[in-house]
């Protein structure tokens, strides 16, 4: 007589076989220090926070803590009736599958989508705007090089980020957005100031709608989300997009993004990005002879490449071995080079004071986890 296994003991047998490689996945690194951490932050985060840690081709931990007081219960409901939403969804556990706005953790994300034109040859990252928007050159900025609009290097001066954002919300196009950009006044030379705003990303993203003659969130499904298994990840359909903050994604998808940019533009097994754009993406763009007008508190003495902070002081183009692209509302992505691990923190709060900080602090105690458990 033979024996056959039911068809509910062999899925059972492969769900604790996942179990026993998740567990031992995990088991190789001590994170008590990173739950410790965000407990005790988690009144700062917002009351949710959702932190996964990506290594050696796979998530290596993944961990959410969820505790709202009744304040930040109270503002959560306030923004849900704003948005017409459900007050009951808006006070949802996080997980690493929650859809949240991540704010400038966007610039990555569309730094990297340009950067694809770039490796095609449809496009230099010493090609002046001019040449693709007549409208900039009508305007004195035709000079503007696209490796200045992703490291906002463009000399234009803009107002504030909350300025500019309530700016585009009247804007029904992205002709109408770059004449809008175009009437800006400048406050230095192109190269020679660094001013954190919304323009130069939007320049460049008006450029590849040119060349391509495709919408930006098209663009960005094709080339990025869909070859990186990106399922849950848009810039919220907006007319016209916002490349500089207006994307929506997961904890789940954006870590797949920096495994990606982490494997030097390799994920399962498509090249999307070269490793020279990667390369060019990751070094500090800005010289000591250029002037500051205005970086955010929280990016501290942080250098900038391409849609990315370079987070360890390294010199003018020179690839870094740190980089990130913390957003708004708390997201956090990062990229330790030298330990070759990535990690994206998912919140929402806009508590930004002590944010530097904590980034540091975070990124600190995941470095030492990592490091002890590769010993």
């Amino acid at each position: 007589m033979t024996y056959k296994p039911c068809s509910n003991c062999r899925k059972f047998s492969l769900f604790a076989a996942l179990l026993l490689l998740l567990q031992s996945a995990y088991a190789q690194y001590d994170f008590k220090q990173a739950e410790q951490w965000m407990k005790q932050e988690l009144g700062s985060l917002g009351g949710r926070a959702v932190l996964v840690i990506f290594k050696d081709g796979k998530i290596v931990y993944s961990h959410a803590e969820n505790d709202m007081n009744r304040r930040q219960q109270m503002m959560g409901k306030w923004m849900a009736r704003k948005q017409g939403k459900s007050a009951d969804d808006a006070l949802q556990d996080f997980t690493e599958n929650t859809k949240e706005r991540i704010a400038s953790s966007s610039k990555w994300l569309s730094a990297a989508l340009v950067m694809s034109f770039v490796d095609e040859g449809k496009l230099s990252l010493d090609d002046t705007v001019g040449k693709f928007l007549p409208v900039m050159t009508a305007n004195g900025k035709g000079g503007i090089s696209i490796w200045q609009c992703l490291s906002h290097l463009t000399g234009i001066q803009t107002g504030t980020l909350k300025e500019s954002i309530e700016a585009m919300k009247n804007i029904s196009s992205m002709d109408e957005a770059m004449e809008q950009l175009a009437k800006l006044p400048m406050e230095g030379r192109p190269g020679k100031v660094f001013h954190y705003s919304n323009a130069g990303l939007q320049i460049a993203a008006a450029v590849i709608e040119k060349i391509s003659g495709k919408d930006f969130e098209t663009l960005f499904a094709e080339r990025i989300a869909r070859p990186c298994g990106m399922q849950h990840t848009d810039f919220g359909h907006a007319k016209p997009a916002l490349p500089a903050g207006g994307a929506w994604s997961t904890a789940d998808d954006y870590i797949k993004f920096l495994s990606m940019i982490l494997n030097e533009g390799q994920i399962n097994g498509r090249q999307v990005l070269s490793k020279k754009a990667i390369t060019e993406m990751q070094q500090n763009r800005i010289a000591k002879d250029v002037t500051i007008g205005y970086s955010p508190a929280e990016a501290g003495n942080w250098g900038y490449g391409f849609g990315e902070w370079i987070m360890d002081g390294s010199p003018v183009n020179q690839r870094s071995n740190a980089v990130s692209s913390p957003g708004l509302f708390g997201s956090f992505p990062w990229i330790n080079l030298s330990q070759h691990y990535a990690g994206f923190l998912l919140t929402f709060n806009l508590q930004s004071k002590g944010r530097n900080d904590r980034y540091t602090s975070l990124k600190k105690i995941c470095d030492a986890a990592l490091n002890a458990g590769s010993k």
